[in-house]
């Protein structure tokens, strides 16, 4: 069983930054598409950013220019460096990662941003 571990989340002031860090128990190089979704209280689960494996990274129109997804597979890590943070950032951030049969989400982070 593939399992993939956030962390990075944290309390930070509007205009801060984070980077938060997903690794996974196997290859990520197994992963056609590793991504991150944030969820905030009473509001549906979104896609923040993807990276593809050998493609380029997408990212929500609300995160672009701020976030920055990578993925390091020698380190079976995929990072989202988040910068000029908001209040509406605010929310518990998963990552999630596809392979040819099967979706894999890890457990979350809470990221608050106080204004």
């Amino acid at each position: 069983q593939v399992q993939l571990v956030e962390s990075g989340g944290d309390l930070v002031q509007a205009g801060g930054s984070l980077r938060l860090s997903c690794v996974a128990s196997e290859s990520i190089s197994r992963f056609n598409l590793m991504g991150w979704y944030r969820q905030a209280p009473a509001k549906q689960r979104e896609m923040v950013a993807r990276i593809p494996s050998g493609g380029s990274a997408m990212y929500a129109d609300s995160v672009k220019g701020r976030f920055t997804i990578s993925r390091d597979n020698g380190k079976n890590t995929v990072y989202l460096q988040m910068n000029s943070l908001k209040p509406e950032d605010t929310a518990v951030y998963y990552c999630y990662g596809k392979t040819w049969t099967r979706d894999y989400w890890g457990q979350g982070t809470q990221v608050t941003v106080a204004s």
